[in-house]
């Protein structure tokens, strides 16, 4: 432990499963205190009592916007402060366009797109009166390279790229930063719906990579010097060809 994150406290969206809880142990073993959001309050309560007196949970469902949208205090109420905001949480779709369902492409653009942005709305009057803090998306590779089997995928994570652009730049004069890892393929329950020879195929070739790689790479981008931002940092495993 190099106790990198001393002294912070991070809040992470998405946290009881996936790139959210790797990213929260990855965190809470640099030192930092962590809060995991997530709608799953049964594993959140399992988490933190294993992951011990450092972790603090906040069941939320991101799709309830008055609730997204007054969740500041509860993250204060957890430790008193809060350092690091991670924009962690999504949905996956895949497949064409012709055989899609338009009811389930709403509820990936909410929460991959509405959800996200309102979730950081919640928390930036905090980070820009205390001049300081980071703000991290869970983007994708999709969002910088349109992928043929998952258009609506692609667009949501292009609106993300597009966002965090322009509002990092917005908030340079209160020395916040923004920024999004994008990981290429990872394997966490967005790849469920995956067939299974598509699966084979990936894990095969070394098309695919774990949670724990991305959290890697966000650790990267949060304990760089006060005044370097890495505004995007692509992951992919070696045997992606995208």
């Amino acid at each position: 432990m190099t106790e990198r994150l001393q002294g912070k406290t991070a809040a992470i969206t998405g946290a009881a499963s996936g790139i959210g809880l790797a990213c929260a142990r990855a965190m809470l073993t640099e030192g930092a205190e962590v809060i995991l959001i997530d709608r799953n309050a049964g594993a959140l309560a399992a988490l933190t009592a294993e992951m011990g007196p450092g972790a603090h949970a906040v069941t939320l469902d991101l799709l309830d916007g008055a609730a997204v949208s007054a969740m500041l205090p509860r993250l204060l109420a957890c430790t008193g402060r809060l350092d690091i905001f991670h924009a962690n949480a999504g949905a996956y779709v895949g497949g064409p366009v012709t055989d899609g369902d338009p009811d389930q492409w709403d509820r990936v653009l909410t929460l991959n797109v509405n959800a996200a942005f309102r979730s950081v709305h919640a928390v930036l009057p905090h980070l820009v009166a205390q001049k300081s803090g980071d703000v991290i998306f869970t983007s994708s590779i999709a969002g910088v390279v349109p992928v043929v089997w998952e258009p609506i995928y692609t667009a949501s994570k292009f609106a993300v790229q597009a966002f965090v652009h322009s509002t990092r730049r917005q908030l340079i004069p209160h020395n916040v930063r923004m920024g999004a890892v994008l990981p290429g393929p990872v394997i966490t329950a967005l790849l469920d719906d995956w067939p299974k020879a598509k699966m084979d195929e990936a894990l095969a070739s070394r098309s695919l990579m774990e949670a724990r790689e991305v959290a890697d790479a966000v650790l990267f981008m949060l304990t760089r010097p006060e005044g370097v931002v890495i505004r995007d940092l692509t992951i992919l495993p070696h045997g992606c060809d995208l």
